[in-house]
Parts: structure tokens; sequence; C-alpha cells
């Protein structure tokens, strides 16, 4: 096996360009200077015999003068004359339309490569410049894959190419741009997205192969200044319709592209695209169609692009065409994503009686905004509210989808009135129906701001952390319990004091655990965090509940963030013991008459005698409406919060329902009457019967 150097090696001082590429370069130094020793030979190498200039006459010992060892081409020195060339000059790439000047260009191509004259000075040999395009090309697609919207391949391509490839560049893209298998409708239309120009510091990452550095120009030297028209409307069968079409990138004088430029740039500015093989139109093909152009461009004075270039251009708007195709389907897929989360979750969560309610939900990452965390507030009956947060394992569309379905069945469950462990061995069974690998956690708990009492039942979710007002924080026992989707398992609920100006804190795996740190580790740290913050406040006031929660998340570390996150704070205000009025009322004719006069005795005693005539009235029409059908006492009860509530229950379970009674009917208008007078009212079926309520404005 005969050894070939390699060609891209500098050239040497004092060695003739056109002496074969396989002798051994002549060393620089004078005649009478000192020689350093030759270095060993590797193992299994052949040293070749030095080869004399051409016109020279070899001499020395092993010499020869046979034509097997004369110098008969332009690239490498032939061993033998058996032995084929490997170096052989390439043909013209396949697929390359032809290209004006590219015969003379081909003539003096080969001319320079067979005597190393008429280069300017500096000016690499074309082999050097071929491994330098793989290398720069190698670097751009790089630069440009690592971008990942739209705006930063974009960027990438002109950071790329500017000015190591060209002096400026030009970047059209469709507007709008089609996502995926869509078909655009309407006329094709180009906006320029980005233009680029050499900066006042040169790039050099990539490394170039322009042939000798030159000073920085004059934008104007370019003309994107004066560069206007940003629209262009592709017109079906014109010039620039053509070029698209076409695919492949061309020279700028080209017959179709000289006829595409002026509709791309618009009218009179073709004339700002310097002449010759200085500017190469590349169309930007995605993975269904184009969708966009970009117009590489050199200066007058710089050396016009070569054939090679073609291919250098079309690999850029490969690359860059497939990442922006890539990237707007992305988009399209975050974007679905967000609003998925957004719908998932509660977009406001509710104004309940006695209780302050604040949330957060942080993604495991920007690039994966969907995740299987949820939390959630629900009112029932009674002024009470169940307070909901899960966990669903994994981070993708499928855990945002179980949850959604998840929350939904809590929902359901949550207006059925059951207790917190029914409601979990529900959700149990829907997990099982959903799949055999679908688990999550889940903690339920309902809070009663009138008993001050709060219910919990646990579903292998972290334990809650309760912030007393003294500053005492504590994490609350309550059994562990099975994840939801086990199957065959008891849930078990605990009923805990709940007092007025605590902070009941609900939260999934990822605020407290990470790569750095255990679970139970995270639940002290957390414990901790509350209870320095609140002793900022002073133990008489407690913190604030958004504020609180900022603080916090704050606990989060750099390497803490390997789990999306749900958070719900309730802040426990409860409803005092004087502002509750509560009654029994046999199911009797008397029953009505009765109730109007409790709740008059009940408003004297709040100073609320202005809302007597409408709540004589309203609470007359209820209770009997509850008497009619009911078999057992029937409750009345009055809340005086912000508003004033009045609720009536019974134990039928059919719900009332609003209708428009006609003028013959002697019922069916009581309900009509709290519609218009109440500030709000519904019905809500118990699992011992129904509650009606309504409120009015203080």
């Amino acid at each position: 096996m005969t050894e070939h150097p390699t060609s891209y090696e500098r050239p040497q001082p004092g060695v003739d360009p056109a002496e074969a590429r396989g002798a051994l370069l002549r060393s620089s130094q004078p005649p009478d200077r000192a020689q350093p020793p030759a270095q060993p030979r590797p193992l299994g190498t052949t040293a070749l015999p030095a080869q004399a200039r051409a016109g020279e006459t070899p001499s020395g010992p092993g010499t020869s003068t046979s034509k097997e060892h004369s110098v008969n081409g332009p690239e490498h020195a032939q061993p033998t004359s058996a032995e084929p060339d490997p170096h052989r000059p390439r043909p013209t790439p396949e697929g390359i339309p032809p290209q004006p000047g590219a015969e003379q260009e081909r003539v003096a191509g080969s001319q320079e490569r067979r005597t190393g004259r008429g280069l300017p000075p500096g000016r690499p040999m074309p082999m050097r410049r071929d491994g330098d395009r793989l290398r720069f090309v190698g670097a751009a697609t790089r630069r440009i894959a690592r971008g990942m919207d739209l705006d930063e391949i974009v960027m990438g391509l002109c950071r790329a190419t500017v000015p190591t490839f060209s002096d400026a560049i030009l970047v059209y893209l469709r507007d709008p741009l089609p996502v995926g298998d869509e078909r655009p409708t309407g006329p094709v239309v180009l906006r320029l997205r980005r233009t680029d120009r050499i900066p006042e510091e040169r790039d050099s990452e990539g490394g170039g192969f322009l042939p000798v550095p030159v000073p920085e120009p004059d934008p104007a030297d370019i003309g994107l200044a004066a560069l206007t028209a940003d629209l262009c409307e592709v017109r079906p069968g014109g010039a620039l319709n053509e070029v698209l079409r076409g695919v492949r990138p061309v020279f700028a004088d080209a017959p179709a592209a000289r006829a595409a430029l002026p509709e791309l740039l618009g009218e009179g500015n073709e004339s700002l695209v310097p002449g010759g093989q200085h500017a190469i139109l590349a169309p930007l093909r995605g993975r269904r169609r184009v969708i966009g152009a970009a117009l590489f461009l050199r200066r007058p004075e710089r050396l016009a692009f070569e054939a090679d270039d073609l291919l250098v251009a079309a690999q850029l708007a490969t690359h860059s065409a497939l990442g922006i195709d890539k990237a707007v389907l992305y988009g399209r897929e975050a974007y679905i994503a967000d609003e998925l989360q957004r719908t998932m979750l509660p977009e406001n969560l509710p104004s309940a009686t006695g209780v302050r309610l604040a949330s957060r939900y942080l993604p495991a990452a920007e690039t994966a905004r969907v995740g299987g965390d949820w939390y959630d507030a629900i009112p029932l009956p009674g002024s009470r509210v169940a307070l909901v947060v899960g966990d669903v394992m994994g981070h993708s569309m499928t855990s945002a989808a179980i949850m959604g379905q998840l929350r939904t069945t809590a929902q359901t469950l949550a207006g059925l009135d059951l207790p917190p462990q029914e409601v979990l061995h529900h959700l149990d069974e829907q997990a099982q129906r959903l799949g055999s690998d679908r688990m999550a956690t889940c903690l339920y708990a309902v809070y009663d701001p009138v008993s001050h009492r709060i219910t919990i039942a646990n579903a292998g979710h972290p334990p809650p952390v309760l912030l007393h007002l003294g500053g005492h924080a504590e994490v609350l026992r309550v059994p562990a319990g099975a994840p939801i989707g086990v199957g065959g398992v008891d849930f078990e609920a605990v009923e805990l004091d709940a007092p007025a100006g605590a902070t009941l804190l609900l939260y999934t795996d990822g605020l407290v655990e990470s790569r750095l740190r255990d679970v139970w580790t995270g639940i002290e740290q957390l414990r901790e965090k509350l209870a320095s913050t609140a002793q900022l406040t002073g133990p008489d006031h407690p913190p604030p509940l958004e504020a609180l929660c900022d603080e916090v998340l704050d606990m989060l570390g750099p390497g803490d963030r390997d789990d999306d996150i749900a958070l719900l704070a309730a802040r426990f205000d409860g409803i005092a013991p004087s502002d509750v009025a509560y009654w029994f009322l046999e199911p009797e004719d008397a029953a009505p008459g009765r109730a109007r006069r409790l709740a008059r005795r009940a408003l004297a005693r709040w100073g609320l005698e202005e809302l007597s005539d409408s709540v004589e009235l309203l609470v007359s029409e209820v209770v009997t409406n509850a008497v009619r059908y009911a078999s057992r006492p029937v409750t009345l009860r009055l809340l005086r919060t912000d508003v004033l509530r009045c609720e009536v229950g019974d134990d039928v379970p059919q719900l009332p329902r609003l209708r428009q009674a006609r003028a013959t009917d002697e019922g069916g208008r009581g309900l009509y009457l709290v519609n218009r007078l109440a500030r709000r009212w519904g019905a809500t079926r118990l699992s011992t019967g129904k509650v009606v309520w309504f409120e009015l404005n203080r």
C-alpha cells in the first residue's frame, strides 16, 4: 500500500505550489544550517522517495528517470503505472444546473490546480478550500441545530454564514408559516424575517475559508440599508415561484434568478445585488413544502462564489428549513400543552366562606410544561370547602389527560358530599378503569368553618403542614394509605382542629423531594421555612398568604426542580359562633311562620333589620317547599359573614328546579322570587337529602 500525504498542509515557504502533492516538502532553511535529526518512521509505513520539482533532474541514490516516477499530473506523483490515481479530479456535482460562467470557472480552476499560478497572494490551494468547506458546513450546521425556536434557528443561520461564508444574508419565511401537514390557504407570502451583515468584530466561530482578510465594509456597500420591501407575494407561474419550486440554490446572475429578484426584493431593489457570481438564492424547503428563501451576498471586490459553494448553500438551507419546520411543530405542541395544562388546573380559586386560598404551579422545566400535578378547591354545602391536591406519575400529555379525568371525578364526587375516604375510594376505582398502570397520589380534605374542624384522607401523598397563628409549624399525622390505582385497599380519614388564623399547606412531592434530598428531609426544611417566615410578622399576625407561597418556593435550590410542583395554601378564618343561628323545624304547616319569626329575631340581634322583609319572604318560600315533602325535621341556618347566607335542609334528595309558572298555576313562584331577590342561590344534594341556600348582600 502506498501512503499519500494529506493535502491539507499549508504551503511552506520556498516550495513551489506546482510541486507534486505526494512529494515531501523541502525545508526552507539555508543549506549550511544544521538539519534536525530525522524522526523515527512509524511501523508499517513506507518512506517515499524525494520527488524533484518540475523541470529538475532527480539525483541521489535510489532515484530513477523512468516514466513511472515522473511528475505527469497536477495532483499526485504516480508510484507505478498500473496503480490507478486515487485522487483524480472530482466530477461536477450532480443535480447542479448549468450556471453562467461555469465552463470558464472549470477551465480556470483546472489551470490553477496544474500550475498553482494565477492565484491571488495568500489564496489557499483548492484542495485546502474543499477541506475548509467541510469543516465550515459541520460547524455551521451545529450552530443552526442549537436553536430551539424559530428566532434562534434563523439567527444561527445568519451568525454562521456572516462573515464566514458571505458578507450579508437575507432570510425570507412564509407568513404565516404552515404547521405540519396542514395545507395553507390563500396566496404564498414571504416576509423578510432577518437580515445580517458583517459586524464590527469578525465572528471566528466555525473557521472561515475566505482567502484573505478584508477591511470592514460600509453597510451601504451591500445595500441592505436601502432595502425597504419586507413583504412579497409569490405569484403562481412567476419567476420566483419557479426558482422556489426548483429547490436547489442558484447564482443570482442565472436567468431565472435575475427574473425572480425584483419580485423578491421589490421593484428597483434588484440593483442592490452585486453582479456576477456574488449572490446565491437558496430556497428553504421543509418536510412538505418550501417555507422561504435565503439570499447570500458577497461584495463585488471579494472573490465570487464557486460551483462548490452552491452545495454549501444547499446544506445550510436544508438544515435551516428542517430546523424551522421542527421549531414550528414544537411551538404548536408547546401551545397545545400549555392550553391543556391551563384548562386542567383551576383558572381562579373560588371565594369560599371562612377561608382564604392561594395557589402556585411550577412545571418541571420550560421544555416540559405539562405534568400530572393538580390542585383544586371545591365549595360544599354548609359553607364548607374541599381542598384537593394530587400527583399523577409522569410529565407527559398522557399524565396531564389522566390528571384531568381524576380532577373531574373528584369534583363530581365532591358534589355528592361524600366523606373524604369515600372520595378516594371512588378515585381509586376510576384510576383502575383508566388502565392498570395509572398510579397517582392524592390528599382530600374538607374544612368546616362553623365547627373549625378539618377532615383529611390521604392516598400515598406527602402529609400537609399546618402553620399556627403563633408561628409554630407542625406536620399533621395523617395515615399515608396506598396510592390511587393500587386497588383493594381501604382509606382512613382523620378529623383535626383547624383554629382560626392557622394556615394549611398542601403540596406535591416536587416541592420537598429531589436528587439532592429525600422527601422527609424536604418536609422538615419546609416546616422550618414556614416557621421562620411566620416569625417575621409576629405572633399575632399571620404572614400574607401570597407572600407565604412565594417564600415557600424560594426554598428550592438550583438542582431541586426535578418534578413539577403544585401548591395550595388555605388560611382558616372560620365563622364565629355569634355569627351563626341554627334551628330545627318540624315538617308541619306552622313551620314557615316560625321560620319567619326566628329569622327576624336573628337579624335584629345582628343589626340587619333592613333585610328583614327580603329574608322573611325568601325563608318562608324555601321552608314551605321543604316541609311539603319532608318526613323529618327541617334545618334552618343563618350565617353572617361578608354576606348573609341562609341554608334550608331536608331529607328529600330531589333538587328543585326553576321554572316559569303559568297564570293559572297556584304554585311554582317561590324559586322565581328567590332568583330575583337573592344575590346567589343554589341547591346541593347530600347523602341525607339536600340543602337549598341563598345569599343576600349586607
